[in-house]
């Protein structure tokens, strides 16, 4: 015999009994697993942010102005960058002409290539710093550095003296000087650069940087910066080489 139900005990209707045996129910697995992910997430924001804390609290006030100014600089190069590739998309898609706007866009798309790989002169604003080295103790690995640091630092264009550096670039020891492709130079060195010259010239007075270590070595460095149209020009061509096993790959590889 079934006891009846009372007032105080009210008794679901049979669509409520329905809705409770349809609703998923979490188990004890997926409850644990949404835990460890919960702390995991928490751990890697609380790595992140420590790092970029740590990275950041030995610099200088200036230092992080310009790093400020350099990353706001970049950030409107490329904006104007993406600005300038979809206006080229839209002519290629949508204009009357699709034959010569993809004239033109090929011929724009090999002058920039020429301009990296070094195989087209260069002029722009920039500046040149000039590596005096009395006791010949300057080394490949000093070039190397201050190639990087203006790499790092927005550099478009390089030369080392007579020859114009790109990707492929070998810097080497040799007698009383410095091999650049191995082609010798010596002292005074004098390296041409294209770019923004305020930004180039700080980053080789970062502390601790190219020129302190080229002072350590007992050379000093001196920077010139040519703002402007007058500017700074590349002469040095580089000599491109077909590749012997490199192809151009299918978009489905």
């Amino acid at each position: 015999m079934s006891e009846r139900p009372t007032s105080a005990t009210p008794v679901p209707g049979p669509w409520r009994r329905l809705r409770r045996a349809a609703a998923p129910r979490a188990t004890r697995a997926q409850v644990l697993a949404g835990v460890l992910c919960a702390a995991l997430g928490f751990g890697v924001v609380v790595q992140v942010r420590q790092t970029d804390t740590s990275g950041l609290a030995d610099l200088r006030e200036s230092d992080l102005v310009r790093i400020l100014d350099d990353t706001t600089e970049r950030g409107d190069r490329l904006a104007a960058e993406v600005q300038e590739l979809e206006a080229t998309r839209r002519e290629l898609t949508e204009g009357s002409d699709r034959a010569a706007a993809a004239e033109q866009a090929a011929a724009a798309r090999a002058r920039e290539y020429g301009l990296l790989a070094g195989t087209l002169p260069a002029h722009g604003p920039g500046i040149v710093a000039t590596i005096t080295d009395p006791g010949s103790a300057l080394r490949s690995t000093n070039l190397i550095q201050l190639v990087q640091e203006l790499r790092d630092s927005g550099a478009e264009g390089i030369q080392v003296g007579g020859t114009r550096v790109v990707a492929q670039t070998a810097f080497a020891d040799g007698s009383g000087g410095v091999l650049v492709d191995g082609r010798p130079e010596r002292s005074p060195y004098v390296v041409t650069v294209i770019g923004d010259p305020s930004t180039l010239a700080t980053a080789l007075d970062i502390p601790g940087g190219v020129r302190e270590t080229l002072r350590s070595a007992g050379a000093d460095l001196d920077v010139q910066q040519r703002p402007g149209e007058d500017g700074v020009s590349l002469t040095a061509l580089h000599a491109v080489s077909a590749p012997q096993y490199a192809r151009p790959a299918s978009p489905q590889q």
